[in-house]
């Protein structure tokens, strides 16, 4: 089994689309329309990965002008360089790079895309992904957990704790309601420990244009 898509569930539909579009991500997200009650944190990320703080800041200053709120404004960390945003949607974006100076060009290209789920019990849900089918590519104990992609070029799934995740991306961690997100999978439908939700994937995610 792996990740084969990841559907965002949208209030506004056409909106979200345009957003997508500007931003530069509509790749790696499907849409679909949904007026399910959903509030606070909704117990998940996306992260982008990409090549120097430039970059970072470009995809920032893309994701405000489409609409986006800033979370945290991009700045070095001991990690590198990052900064979060929430779409108009209410999910929430993070762009990262482990290059913490402005050396190089901005460009719009994008290393990696993590989908990042935030459970109570890392350890737990990470055996119930094992035992489902996806191989572990990288795990830190009971803190974090990262599956090998289906394919190259898609998403990738990973776990952290719910609020190490909310406090990373500068939110409270109380939520409640759809989680706003549905998981594509190889291997049937299903639900994981912290109520994330697995459909049948179907064919690749188009573009949004």
């Amino acid at each position: 089994m792996s990740l084969a898509s990841v559907t965002l569930e949208v209030a506004d539909l056409e909106a979200a689309r345009r957003f997508y579009s500007a931003f530069g991500v509509d790749t790696y997200v499907r849409l679909r329309a949904s007026e399910a009650y959903s509030s606070g944190f909704r117990g998940f990320t996306l992260a982008l990965t990409v090549s120097g703080a430039a970059t970072v800041d470009g995809f920032m200053g893309a994701a405000v002008e489409a609409g986006a709120t800033v979370l945290k404004p991009a700045a070095r960390s001991l990690w590198g360089y990052s900064g979060v945003v929430r779409a108009p949607d209410g999910t929430i974006w993070k762009i990262a790079t482990s290059e913490k100076k402005h050396t190089g060009p901005a460009t719009r290209e994008i290393d990696d895309v993590v989908l990042l789920i935030g459970v109570e019990d890392v350890k737990a849900t990470k055996e119930f992904y094992v035992g489902r089918g996806l191989t572990v590519a990288k795990s830190f104990g009971g803190k974090y957990a990262e599956f090998a992609p289906g394919q190259s070029g898609s998403v990738k799934l990973a776990l952290y704790k719910r609020r190490a995740l909310a406090k990373d991306l500068g939110v409270p961690v109380d939520g409640g309601g759809a989680h706003r997100v549905v998981l594509g999978s190889t291997a049937g439908a299903f639900a994981d420990l912290d109520g994330f939700a697995w459909e049948a994937a179907a064919s690749p995610a188009p573009t949004l244009s």
